[in-house]
């Protein structure tokens, strides 16, 4: 008998209709070399990360493709994750969560990139970026305003750095934005959201101040967020006026833990399929997966994807004890996202002339696994972060 929580089990009964047998045209995997048990998933995780692996097979792998070439994100799919309750993995089944943890969140990360990386980055900055700030940092009011929309499937996102231009000014009742912000995830469509704005620019970090924007406040937003002159009421400030770095901060963490699931996500689609097809394509009259070379590309590719994922889920499990280490949190999406990379790549050489080819899915996951690298932090600020952190505790000793 599955030990669930209620959330979950509320959830389970939606997940149904999910669960039956998938018809497209297109080819899907016909096999997965997830090996649960050496993931070391229990009866209830594996139950958890096969609902949401079906739900990605069905609803979002066949369009992959598609949205890929036309840039467009099906707008449908925000309400079916709300239905299935991924939008509040861990939030607290009082606002419309699951009342689960970073491992679980972890793990719907890791299957829903598995068939489209891309849904999968909108749904991480969603569901962490955004709804966990406000579930860590609202006050309870904020919590049951905007959460159980924001978990049924309205988008929204979260901007993610100190060094901003968006400036706050103190109005009566409220305050007044003007600025603009770059590169923000689900910006075009989101109908909340929640800024760092500079509200004392004079103090430099801890002079910034989060709020929660509603699309209907005066002002206009587009994939770069323009603020002209956006009134925003005192009681949409998140957490503390100039505290907001802090707020920020403490979720970068999580952020990074969470999306370090997208890469293996991503590195387990591409092997999937490369194992398959090399064992499908023949040369000499034997399939290529049974020469020599290739069996060592599968046994890198598999070796290197176990790895990272031992790393990420040791990681995922710690923090869910309350054990958040800056440095592997760190570790795991830097980690997870070089072997993800590397073994795009060898899964593209694997399909020879096919892989470069947009018939077939490896130049999409190679983009995908590449857009880690840079996003959510470079790599480059990452090994800062773990070398920093190593110099701070070398000073303090």
């Amino acid at each position: 008998m599955l030990t669930l929580t209620s959330g979950w089990l509320i959830t389970a009964r939606n997940l149904r209709r999910y669960l039956r047998p998938i018809v497209t045209n297109q080819r899907s995997r016909q096999i997965s070399t997830y090996n649960v048990d050496i993931a070391g998933l229990t009866e209830e995780q594996a139950e958890f990360r096969n609902a949401v692996a079906e739900f990605a097979e069905r609803e979002l792998a066949p369009r992959a493709a598609q949205i890929d070439k036309s840039n467009n994100f099906p707008s449908d799919i925000w309400e079916k994750l709300g239905d299935m309750g991924l939008l509040g993995v861990t939030v607290s089944s009082k606002y419309g969560g699951l009342d689960l943890g970073y491992f679980h969140h972890t793990l719907a990360m890791e299957e829903l990139s598995r068939a489209s990386g891309s849904v999968a980055l909108s749904y991480g900055a969603h569901s962490n970026l955004c709804v966990n700030q406000i579930h860590r940092h609202g006050t309870e009011a904020q919590k049951q305003k905007y959460l159980p929309d924001l978990i049924a499937g309205k988008k929204s996102r979260q901007s993610d750095v100190v060094s901003m231009s968006l400036r706050a000014d103190k109005i009566d009742g409220g305050w007044k934005l003007n600025g603009n912000k770059f590169w923000i995830t689900n910006g075009p469509t989101a109908s909340t959201l929640v800024v760092y704005a500079k509200t004392a620019p004079e103090r430099g970090s801890k002079g910034i101040t989060a709020f929660i924007i509603e699309k209907t406040f005066k002002g206009s937003d587009t994939c770069e967020l323009v603020f002209d002159n956006c009134e925003v009421p005192e009681e949409n400030v998140l957490g503390q006026v100039n505290k907001g770095a802090g707020v920020l901060m403490s979720g970068l963490d999580l952020e990074r833990l969470v999306l370090s699931g997208g890469p293996l996500g991503l590195a387990q689609a591409a092997f999937d399929y490369a194992v398959e097809y090399v064992h499908d394509r023949k040369q000499f009259g034997q399939p290529v997966g049974t020469f020599q070379l290739m069996q060592g590309k599968i046994a890198d590719m598999y070796t290197s994807i176990n790895a990272s994922r031992a790393y990420v889920y040791a990681v995922a499990r710690a923090c869910d004890r309350g054990q958040i280490s800056r440095r592997d949190c760190a570790g795991a999406i830097l980690y997870s996202t070089e072997k993800a990379i590397e073994v795009a790549l060898e899964a593209m050489q694997c399909l020879g002339g096919n892989g470069y080819i947009n018939d077939y899915p490896m130049g999409r996951i190679l983009r995908d696994s590449r857009l880690y690298a840079v996003g959510a932090g470079t790599q480059e600020i990452r090994r800062m972060l773990i070398g920093r952190e190593f110099n701070e505790q070398f000073k303090s000793s």
